[in-house]
């Protein structure tokens, strides 16, 4: 587990889950038990996904993927222990503390969704079954919407729902909609054109893989301008003021990364 979890990585989920607290009014260190359970749910998700039977990845984060190092099962068991420890500090009693016990349940249940069938491992089953095959834009923006834009989207309104604020709830949500879909496009173009040493894994995966793909569907020129469309949505999405400062460096970093 610590293999995975304290490996170099962007902590992108985690500092939305910070960075929706800023924009809701609190502090930091209201949400560490929010941030912590998002980054060992996606990082479950990670070991999951590199494992033989799935994407078959030799390298993650810069490191030997989990399951080259500790074999198979281990790797299916740490991953299993993270998934479960991220609704263990989802009811952390410090966070029932600071915040109203129904809320403190309806921000589990919403990540437990978009971890679920209906999120994450929907659009992991939808992936897999696309394989080889020629994919439709709205299809795949279906696909990615689940496999990789729920976790985003959640990690964003858990702060919100936390505090009670429907309204930043609303504004979150959409804002974490268009940079789960931006997000992906770069991915896609990243694992086409990016650097492995930068990126700390294999690239060209995706096409090995006959994986549908934004860049492949587009062409790379149309998929970087609509990952920019999705970048100017974002920005829209959240309004002024100061409070939205750190999101919108994040979308911003999203899209102009090189690795």
């Amino acid at each position: 587990m610590r293999y995975s979890v304290l490996a170099h990585g962007k902590r992108l989920r985690p500092q939305l889950v910070l960075a929706g607290g800023i924009y809701v009014g609190r502090r930091l260190e209201e949400f560490r038990e929010p941030a912590l359970a998002v980054e060992y749910l996606h990082t479950y998700s990670l070991i999951h996904d590199d494992l033989p039977a799935m994407d078959n990845d030799d390298w993650r984060r810069g490191k030997p993927t989990s399951h080259r190092v500790f074999g198979d099962a281990m790797a299916i068991l740490a991953g299993d222990a993270l998934l479960t420890e991220a609704f263990t500090k989802m009811a952390d009693i410090r966070l029932c503390e600071q915040f109203p016990a129904h809320q403190v349940v309806r921000a589990a249940g919403v990540l437990g969704q978009a971890a679920g069938r209906q999120g994450l491992i929907e659009g992991q089953v939808k992936d897999l079954a696309s394989e080889g095959q020629t994919l439709e834009l709205a299809a795949l923006s279906d696909l990615h919407r689940k496999k990789t834009g729920a976790l985003i989207v959640a990690c964003l309104r858990i702060p919100a729902i936390l505090v009670g604020d429907r309204e930043a709830e609303a504004r979150l949500s959409d804002f974490g909609h268009h940079l789960g879909l931006a997000f992906q496009i770069v991915d896609d173009i990243l694992n086409e054109i990016g650097d492995a040493r930068k990126m700390g894994k294999a690239t060209g995966t995706d096409r090995l893989l006959g994986k549908a793909t934004y860049p492949g569907i587009l062409g790379m020129s149309q998929a970087r301008e609509l990952a920019l469309q999705h970048r100017a949505m974002a920005h829209e999405a959240l309004g002024d003021g100061y409070e939205a400062s750190i999101l919108r460096e994040l979308i911003d970093f999203t899209v102009d990364r090189q690795w």
